[in-house]
């Protein structure tokens, strides 16, 4: 591995940030105005929805077996508001009870201006329903949401702001899963925040992160801070090595931070500290590593012309099995080896961070002038690593008509499920809030059963924030464009009752399991699980005595997969 080639001027500088880092592999020099692009500015004032807002049920058909769809930005009926625009979503779940969320977004109360608030909306039934009280600060410009949870199921919401023009954040919390928020603490702060909670039993457990653009920090040089009781107070600023950007950041399975984005040389870095984890520490940053994407991070592109085409995802194997510790990093890039406005790229680092391998592609499109944006990646407690981004693959060439994509691996990146497309076509172009951009991120987190994901779109002819679940047996590993055919299932009455018929294709003498499933993945009850012949069979399942709600049905024939959604209501049809 080669090292860097840096000018006296470049290493001296590099030794002032951080005389303990260690850089690894070849880099570009960097391209200084990237980074300065696409800050937030309050430049129009502030406009109240208008007093006869038109309503309208949100757009149906979003939902599917193994996965579904909800508005989140809705009134109390659960209808859309025509008018208003919602984008750059973030999520967090409580870990003591997934049914309970939070999901924050900018929220433009009229798109005739870009001023925007801190938006936000809170589920306690796993997403099916969304309750949209307001903004946190109605009438204060608020900005670039980024939410978390600690391991007790506090929920944490990172706001900017820009009212005197020196990007400051406050963090709120609530303690009552997003229903209500304090008055926020001043946390620093700067433009393109990002933020981690560590979940471990170390003595870093419950110690908030937050890391941001060096170009635009209230507390300048510093880009970094730390809260070490529980979000009371936030620690002066220091800066961090390399100068990560337009990233994220995560806690490991030690307690070790990685804070991964765009670096001082035009490419995406990780950096990564042992120390912050310690109350108290002068942190110290152990490593700057450059992870090769084939590509680079951009913005000004015409599918979002004033947001960029996503931020560094950088996640950590937190899981008991061979890939703990492992480091993943995933961006939607401009390709260098080819010429492609962006792909979904991946690597790995199996050291702690020390090296990366090379590049994979996670999107399998031929057409090398397709854009696959807004890449976002999670990896659960079990090791699975979830990916979705937005594809423009589904419609005429050169057209921005998107559609969410969703793929998954279950052997630390080794190989990848088939990519899969979740959403109809919509036309991200389409009610701009006087701001020429979707935003520039989506959020997304994930357990053992599916990941929950936090993204917007324009199906109902406007900018709109929903929540989608998804089950990833709905991608299955061998999964082809005949399985369907092979292997067939169909349930009815649904909805249901009190019971409903199940009736299945068996393509081939194999072993066959049909299990029910809730949302998340996991078993309820087993169905069948024997060796059959080809055939068609049917069971019925009694399902009377479960809650009200939606469920999954999932069937295994030898190499087949597939899956429906049953809902399952109370009182009669």
């Amino acid at each position: 591995m080669k090292k860097f080639l840096l000018s006296i001027a470049v290493l001296v500088a590099i030794q002032v940030i951080a005389p303990v880092a260690s850089f690894t592999q070849n880099i570009r020099i960097p391209s200084s105005e990237t980074r300065r692009m696409h800050h937030e500015v309050p430049d129009q004032p502030y406009l109240a929805p208008k007093p006869d807002v038109k309503k309208t049920p949100p757009v149906p058909g979003l939902s599917s077996p193994g996965f579904f769809t909800a508005q989140v930005n809705v009134d109390a009926n659960g209808d859309n508001m025509l008018g208003d625009a919602a984008n750059e979503p973030s999520i967090a779940v409580d870990p003591t009870n997934p049914d309970k969320m939070v999901i924050g977004w900018r929220q433009f109360d009229d798109v005739l201006s870009n001023f925007r608030q801190a938006g936000y909306g809170y589920s306690s039934n796993g997403g099916q329903n969304w309750t949209f009280p307001g903004v946190i600060e109605p009438t204060i410009f608020r900005s670039d949401p980024v939410l978390g949870v600690d391991k007790s199921g506090n929920f944490y919401y990172n706001s900017l702001t820009n009212v005197t023009g020196n990007f400051t954040c406050n963090v709120y919390k609530s303690v009552n899963g997003g229903a209500t928020w304090d008055l926020g603490t001043d946390a620093h702060g700067g433009d393109k925040q990002w933020m981690a909670i560590d979940g471990t039993n170390g003595p870093g457990t419950g110690n908030i992160y937050s890391c941001w653009n060096s170009s635009y920090s209230s507390c300048s040089p510093g880009f970094f801070t730390r809260s070490a009781d529980a979000g009371a107070s936030y620690e002066d600023c220091v800066e961090v090595a390399g100068s990560p950007y337009w990233g994220t950041m995560e806690v490991g399975p030690d307690g070790e931070l990685y804070t991964g984005g765009g670096g001082s040389f035009d490419g995406v870095i990780v950096v990564k500290t042992t120390n912050a984890q310690i109350p108290g520490s002068t942190i110290a940053w152990n490593s700057v590593t450059y992870v090769d994407l084939d590509g680079y991070l951009s913005g000004n592109a015409p599918i979002n012309p004033v947001g960029i085409l996503g931020q560094v995802s950088v996640d950590v194997d937190r899981s008991s099995g061979p890939g703990r510790g492992n480091v993943y990093v995933m961006a939607s890039v401009v390709r260098l080896s080819v010429t492609d406005p962006a792909d979904v790229m991946f690597a790995k680092s199996t050291d702690g961070g020390a090296t990366f391998s090379s590049p994979v592609r996670i999107n399998t499109d031929v057409s090398t002038d397709n854009y696959q944006w807004f890449g976002t990646m999670s990896v659960a407690p079990n090791g699975r690593i979830d990916v979705i981004w937005l594809d423009t693959r589904d419609d005429v060439p050169g057209s921005f008509m998107s559609s969410l994509y969703y793929c998954y691996s279950e052997d630390q990146g080794a190989t990848w499920s088939i990519n899969k497309r979740l959403s109809a076509a919509f036309d991200p172009t389409v009610g701009y809030p006087q701001q020429a951009k979707m935003g520039d991120y989506f959020d997304m987190v994930s357990d053992d059963g599916g990941a929950h994901l936090s993204w917007a779109n324009t199906l109902n002819g406007e900018q709109d924030v929903y929540y989608t679940h998804i089950t990833p047996t709905i991608v299955g590993m061998n999964e082809n464009p005949g399985e369907q055919a092979l292997l067939t299932l169909t349930c009815s009455p649904n909805p249901f009752r009190d019971q409903t018929t199940i009736r299945y294709k068996v393509p081939e003498n194999c072993s066959v399991k049909m299990v029910i499933c809730d949302l998340y993945g996991k078993e309820i009850t087993t169905l069948v699980e024997k060796v059959q012949t080809a055939g068609i069979y049917s069971v019925n399942f009694q399902g009377g005595n479960l809650p009200a709600g939606f469920y999954i049905c999932r069937l295994s024939a030898g190499a087949h997969t597939t899956s429906a959604r049953l809902i399952r209501l109370n009182g009669s049809l």
